[in-house]
């Protein structure tokens, strides 16, 4: 595994707005939004190995940075991990996986939603701090742009 920043993004399924709604530019969450919220801040406590940084919890995708480290306050903009001789735990994959299936768990348990996520996710390797910056200021505008926003299933076409 190597150090290493990355901006992530996760989808529901079928773009459907699960968790709460834009109002006057701010996102307002609902139980699940706010379980959702739970469970990435959680991520730490379960891949100690992983550093939050920016996230955004929209109406129907989640937009975070992850930072893999060795050691905390690490900080190394290196290419994606290495899966030669380390375990599936020590991947973005498998935390990604984690956090959808804490998050479908509460669903399924709370809600009459069955299928949460879209498949996979997004995610996009950060080489450098002009990056980073961009990247944490695109997720903090993001739920004021939100009428404009390609997963907004309301939005007017262009």
């Amino acid at each position: 595994m190597q150090d290493g920043a990355y901006f992530v993004t996760v989808c529901l399924k079928d773009r459907a707005c699960l968790f709460g709604d834009i109002s006057d530019g701010n996102m307002v969450l609902n139980d699940a939004g706010m379980m959702a919220e739970k469970h990435w801040h959680d991520i730490p406590a379960n891949f100690p190995h992983i550093e939050l940084d920016e996230f955004v919890i929209m109406p129907n995708h989640i937009h975070g940075i992850l930072s893999i480290t060795a050691s905390v306050g690490a900080k190394n903009f290196s290419p994606l991990h290495s899966k030669q001789g380390h375990g599936p735990s020590k991947t973005i994959g498998s935390v990604i996986r984690g956090f959808k299936i804490g998050v479908t768990k509460w669903m399924r348990q709370n809600t009459p939603v069955y299928n949460v996520w879209q498949r996979n996710y997004y995610e996009h390797v950060i080489r450098d701090d002009a990056s980073l910056n961009l990247i944490r200021q695109y997720i903090v505008e993001n739920q004021s742009r939100w009428s404009e926003d390609e997963e907004n299933p309301a939005r007017s076409a262009p």
